[in-house]
Protein backbone atom coordinates (compact mmCIF):
# COMPACT_ATOMS: atom_id res chain seq x y z
CA UNK A 1 0.00 0.00 0.00
CA UNK A 2 3.04 2.25 1.03
CA UNK A 3 4.54 1.98 -2.10
CA UNK A 4 1.99 3.21 -4.08
CA UNK A 5 1.14 6.43 -2.14
CA UNK A 6 4.56 7.80 -1.16
CA UNK A 7 4.40 8.36 -5.58
CA UNK A 8 1.37 9.75 -5.15
CA UNK A 9 2.35 12.21 -2.61
CA UNK A 10 5.55 12.67 -4.39
CA UNK A 11 3.89 14.03 -7.42
CA UNK A 12 1.91 16.68 -5.26
CA UNK A 13 4.35 18.17 -3.79
CA UNK A 14 6.23 18.30 -7.30
CA UNK A 15 2.77 19.84 -8.54
CA UNK A 16 2.50 22.43 -5.39
CA UNK A 17 6.31 23.48 -6.16
CA UNK A 18 5.40 24.36 -9.90
CA UNK A 19 4.94 28.50 -10.32
CA UNK A 20 1.57 29.39 -10.42
CA UNK A 21 0.39 31.51 -13.48
CA UNK A 22 1.00 34.93 -12.89
CA UNK A 23 -1.01 37.85 -14.12
CA UNK A 24 0.97 40.07 -16.33
CA UNK A 25 0.10 43.22 -18.28
CA UNK A 26 -0.77 41.48 -22.29
CA UNK A 27 -0.04 44.30 -24.45
CA UNK A 28 0.35 48.36 -23.92
CA UNK A 29 -0.82 49.71 -20.92
CA UNK A 30 -3.56 52.30 -20.86
CA UNK A 31 -1.45 55.33 -20.27
CA UNK A 32 0.65 54.86 -23.40
CA UNK A 33 -2.73 56.13 -25.19
CA UNK A 34 -1.69 59.77 -23.59
CA UNK A 35 1.33 61.79 -23.63
CA UNK A 36 1.64 62.75 -19.20
CA UNK A 37 3.53 65.56 -18.77
CA UNK A 38 4.66 68.01 -15.66
CA UNK A 39 3.70 72.10 -15.83
CA UNK A 40 6.41 73.82 -14.87
CA UNK A 41 4.57 75.61 -12.25
CA UNK A 42 4.99 71.99 -10.06
CA UNK A 43 8.39 72.50 -9.71
CA UNK A 44 8.94 76.42 -9.30
CA UNK A 45 11.54 76.77 -6.13
CA UNK A 46 13.35 74.37 -8.07
CA UNK A 47 16.51 74.30 -10.46
CA UNK A 48 16.26 73.01 -13.49
CA UNK A 49 18.89 70.08 -13.03
CA UNK A 50 16.63 69.17 -10.07
CA UNK A 51 13.07 69.75 -11.53
CA UNK A 52 14.63 67.24 -14.91
CA UNK A 53 15.87 64.33 -12.40
CA UNK A 54 12.02 64.79 -10.90
CA UNK A 55 10.71 63.86 -13.91
CA UNK A 56 13.36 61.53 -14.78
CA UNK A 57 12.68 59.73 -11.45
CA UNK A 58 9.05 59.25 -12.54
CA UNK A 59 9.87 58.52 -16.34
CA UNK A 60 7.65 61.47 -17.30
CA UNK A 61 8.74 62.67 -20.80
CA UNK A 62 6.56 66.04 -21.32
CA UNK A 63 7.54 69.04 -19.26
CA UNK A 64 5.61 72.79 -19.93
CA UNK A 65 8.59 75.26 -19.47
CA UNK A 66 8.29 78.65 -17.20
CA UNK A 67 10.39 81.76 -17.87
CA UNK A 68 12.28 81.41 -14.49
CA UNK A 69 14.42 78.39 -16.32
CA UNK A 70 14.26 80.42 -19.99
CA UNK A 71 14.27 83.91 -19.50
CA UNK A 72 11.50 85.76 -22.27
CA UNK A 73 14.93 87.34 -23.31
CA UNK A 74 17.07 84.22 -24.09
CA UNK A 75 19.01 84.30 -27.28
CA UNK A 76 18.48 81.51 -29.94
CA UNK A 77 21.95 79.71 -28.52
CA UNK A 78 20.57 79.71 -24.66
CA UNK A 79 17.19 78.02 -26.26
CA UNK A 80 19.55 75.16 -27.79
CA UNK A 81 21.78 74.70 -24.51
CA UNK A 82 18.32 74.09 -22.35
CA UNK A 83 16.49 71.90 -25.04
CA UNK A 84 20.27 69.83 -24.94
CA UNK A 85 20.16 69.96 -21.24
CA UNK A 86 16.24 68.20 -21.45
CA UNK A 87 17.54 65.78 -23.65
CA UNK A 88 19.91 64.51 -21.34
CA UNK A 89 17.12 63.58 -19.28
CA UNK A 90 14.69 62.01 -21.98
CA UNK A 91 12.52 65.19 -21.28
CA UNK A 92 10.67 67.15 -24.00
CA UNK A 93 10.12 71.11 -23.26
CA UNK A 94 7.32 70.17 -25.08
CA UNK A 95 5.35 74.09 -24.75
CA UNK A 96 6.20 77.52 -23.29
CA UNK A 97 4.32 79.18 -20.78
CA UNK A 98 1.84 80.51 -19.12
CA UNK A 99 3.28 84.03 -20.33
CA UNK A 100 0.84 86.85 -19.26
CA UNK A 101 0.72 89.50 -21.67
CA UNK A 102 -0.60 93.26 -20.59
CA UNK A 103 0.09 94.87 -23.27
CA UNK A 104 0.63 94.60 -27.41
CA UNK A 105 4.17 95.10 -26.38
CA UNK A 106 4.33 91.85 -24.31
CA UNK A 107 2.41 89.87 -27.04
CA UNK A 108 4.90 90.96 -29.68
CA UNK A 109 7.84 89.88 -27.10
CA UNK A 110 5.89 86.53 -26.50
CA UNK A 111 5.67 85.61 -30.03
CA UNK A 112 8.90 86.71 -30.36
CA UNK A 113 10.25 84.26 -27.97
CA UNK A 114 8.22 81.25 -28.71
CA UNK A 115 9.42 82.31 -32.42
CA UNK A 116 13.27 81.70 -31.69
CA UNK A 117 12.15 78.29 -29.57
CA UNK A 118 11.22 77.09 -32.87
CA UNK A 119 7.70 76.88 -31.23
CA UNK A 120 4.50 76.04 -32.80
CA UNK A 121 2.00 76.68 -30.18
CA UNK A 122 2.78 78.67 -26.74
CA UNK A 123 0.37 78.74 -23.57
CA UNK A 124 -0.47 82.48 -22.49
CA UNK A 125 -3.05 84.59 -20.84
CA UNK A 126 -3.60 88.09 -22.92
CA UNK A 127 -5.68 90.75 -21.36
CA UNK A 128 -9.13 90.87 -22.85
CA UNK A 129 -8.57 93.80 -24.91
CA UNK A 130 -5.68 92.64 -26.80
CA UNK A 131 -8.21 89.74 -28.27
CA UNK A 132 -7.89 91.47 -31.71
CA UNK A 133 -3.87 92.04 -31.51
CA UNK A 134 -3.78 88.60 -30.29
CA UNK A 135 -5.62 87.06 -33.42
CA UNK A 136 -3.27 89.35 -35.66
CA UNK A 137 0.11 87.82 -34.13
CA UNK A 138 -1.34 84.49 -34.98
CA UNK A 139 -2.02 84.82 -38.79
CA UNK A 140 1.29 86.58 -38.66
CA UNK A 141 3.60 83.99 -37.30
CA UNK A 142 1.63 80.83 -37.33
CA UNK A 143 2.27 80.07 -33.77
CA UNK A 144 -0.67 79.33 -32.20
CA UNK A 145 -1.89 80.71 -28.34
CA UNK A 146 -3.92 78.34 -26.17
CA UNK A 147 -5.01 79.90 -23.60
CA UNK A 148 -4.41 78.51 -19.73
CA UNK A 149 -7.73 78.89 -18.03
CA UNK A 150 -7.65 80.27 -14.27
CA UNK A 151 -11.27 79.27 -12.57
CA UNK A 152 -12.91 81.26 -9.92
CA UNK A 153 -10.11 83.99 -8.74
CA UNK A 154 -10.61 86.63 -11.10
CA UNK A 155 -7.46 86.19 -13.89
CA UNK A 156 -8.51 86.97 -17.59
CA UNK A 157 -9.97 83.63 -18.91
CA UNK A 158 -11.66 81.60 -15.96
CA UNK A 159 -13.09 78.64 -18.01
CA UNK A 160 -13.21 77.60 -22.00
CA UNK A 161 -16.72 79.20 -22.39
CA UNK A 162 -15.03 82.76 -22.47
CA UNK A 163 -11.93 81.82 -24.81
CA UNK A 164 -15.23 80.66 -27.19
CA UNK A 165 -17.12 84.20 -26.39
CA UNK A 166 -13.94 86.22 -26.99
CA UNK A 167 -12.51 84.44 -30.14
CA UNK A 168 -15.39 82.57 -31.68
CA UNK A 169 -13.71 80.59 -34.34
CA UNK A 170 -11.66 77.64 -33.53
CA UNK A 171 -10.17 78.18 -36.78
CA UNK A 172 -8.42 81.55 -35.99
CA UNK A 173 -5.35 79.31 -34.27
CA UNK A 174 -6.40 80.42 -31.11
CA UNK A 175 -7.71 77.63 -28.33
CA UNK A 176 -7.60 76.84 -24.65
CA UNK A 177 -4.88 75.66 -22.10
CA UNK A 178 -7.84 73.61 -19.92
CA UNK A 179 -7.30 73.70 -16.30
CA UNK A 180 -9.17 71.00 -15.49
CA UNK A 181 -9.13 71.29 -11.42
CA UNK A 182 -10.27 75.58 -12.01
CA UNK A 183 -13.27 73.97 -14.09
CA UNK A 184 -14.54 72.02 -11.21
CA UNK A 185 -13.88 75.24 -9.16
CA UNK A 186 -16.09 76.74 -11.43
CA UNK A 187 -19.02 74.08 -10.48
CA UNK A 188 -18.64 73.06 -14.68
CA UNK A 189 -19.20 69.68 -16.09
CA UNK A 190 -15.83 68.93 -17.45
CA UNK A 191 -16.82 65.92 -19.41
CA UNK A 192 -19.57 67.56 -21.05
CA UNK A 193 -17.46 70.69 -21.82
CA UNK A 194 -14.55 68.57 -23.31
CA UNK A 195 -17.12 67.36 -25.98
CA UNK A 196 -18.75 70.15 -26.74
CA UNK A 197 -15.31 72.19 -27.24
CA UNK A 198 -12.79 69.35 -28.57
CA UNK A 199 -11.81 71.58 -31.57
CA UNK A 200 -10.55 74.38 -28.63
CA UNK A 201 -8.65 71.79 -26.58
CA UNK A 202 -4.97 72.56 -26.91
CA UNK A 203 -3.13 71.25 -24.32
CA UNK A 204 -4.72 70.01 -20.54
CA UNK A 205 -3.89 70.93 -17.31
CA UNK A 206 -4.68 68.32 -14.97
CA UNK A 207 -5.03 67.69 -10.71
CA UNK A 208 -7.46 67.04 -7.88
CA UNK A 209 -9.11 70.05 -5.64
CA UNK A 210 -10.06 69.55 -2.11
CA UNK A 211 -13.36 71.15 -2.86
CA UNK A 212 -15.89 72.05 -5.53
CA UNK A 213 -16.13 75.88 -5.43
CA UNK A 214 -13.67 78.94 -5.01
CA UNK A 215 -11.80 77.76 -1.66
CA UNK A 216 -11.03 74.25 -3.55
CA UNK A 217 -7.25 73.62 -3.18
CA UNK A 218 -4.86 71.42 -5.47
CA UNK A 219 -5.30 68.01 -3.49
CA UNK A 220 -3.44 64.11 -4.84
CA UNK A 221 -4.95 62.61 -7.45
CA UNK A 222 -7.38 60.23 -6.26
CA UNK A 223 -7.77 62.07 -2.69
CA UNK A 224 -9.80 64.85 -3.99
CA UNK A 225 -13.23 65.76 -5.13
CA UNK A 226 -13.03 65.24 -8.50
CA UNK A 227 -13.75 61.61 -10.42
CA UNK A 228 -10.97 61.20 -13.25
CA UNK A 229 -12.83 57.85 -14.68
CA UNK A 230 -15.35 59.89 -17.17
CA UNK A 231 -12.80 62.54 -17.69
CA UNK A 232 -9.89 59.74 -19.21
CA UNK A 233 -13.13 57.75 -20.84
CA UNK A 234 -13.87 60.89 -22.91
CA UNK A 235 -10.50 61.96 -23.67
CA UNK A 236 -10.57 58.22 -25.59
CA UNK A 237 -13.70 59.27 -26.92
CA UNK A 238 -12.68 62.45 -28.90
CA UNK A 239 -9.14 60.99 -29.34
CA UNK A 240 -7.29 63.61 -27.50
CA UNK A 241 -3.62 64.04 -28.63
CA UNK A 242 -2.63 66.61 -27.15
CA UNK A 243 -0.34 66.43 -23.75
CA UNK A 244 -2.22 65.63 -20.19
CA UNK A 245 0.16 67.59 -17.81
CA UNK A 246 -0.28 67.45 -13.91
CA UNK A 247 -0.07 70.99 -12.42
CA UNK A 248 0.82 70.80 -8.51
CA UNK A 249 0.34 74.05 -6.54
CA UNK A 250 0.42 71.85 -3.43
CA UNK A 251 3.70 71.38 -1.16
CA UNK A 252 5.62 74.25 -3.20
CA UNK A 253 8.83 73.94 -1.17
CA UNK A 254 8.09 70.09 -1.31
CA UNK A 255 5.52 68.83 -4.29
CA UNK A 256 7.51 65.59 -5.31
CA UNK A 257 6.01 62.96 -3.21
CA UNK A 258 2.30 63.96 -3.90
CA UNK A 259 3.61 64.82 -7.55
CA UNK A 260 4.76 61.29 -7.81
CA UNK A 261 1.58 59.92 -6.23
CA UNK A 262 -0.74 61.56 -8.30
CA UNK A 263 1.35 60.56 -11.76
CA UNK A 264 0.57 57.00 -10.51
CA UNK A 265 -3.04 57.18 -10.02
CA UNK A 266 -3.39 58.71 -13.16
CA UNK A 267 -1.53 56.33 -14.87
CA UNK A 268 -3.07 53.73 -12.82
CA UNK A 269 -6.53 55.25 -13.79
CA UNK A 270 -5.46 55.47 -17.83
CA UNK A 271 -4.86 51.69 -17.26
CA UNK A 272 -8.11 50.48 -15.44
CA UNK A 273 -10.17 52.44 -18.28
CA UNK A 274 -10.57 51.42 -21.45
Amino acid sequence: MKKHIQPLILGMMLLLALPAHAQLINGPRGYEDFKIGIAGYTYRNFDLDQTLTFLKSMEVKYMSIKDWWLPLDSSKEQMEAFKAKCKEYDVDPYILGPIYMKTEAEVDRAFAYAERYGSKMFIGVPNYELTDYVIKKVAETGIKLAIHTHGPDGAPFPNIQKVVEMFKDPKLGVGCCMDLGHSVRMGENIVKDIKKYKEWIYDIHIKDESAPSKEGKTWEMGRGVMDFVPIIKVLRKIKYQGVISLEFEKNGKNPHPGVAESIGYLRGICDAVK
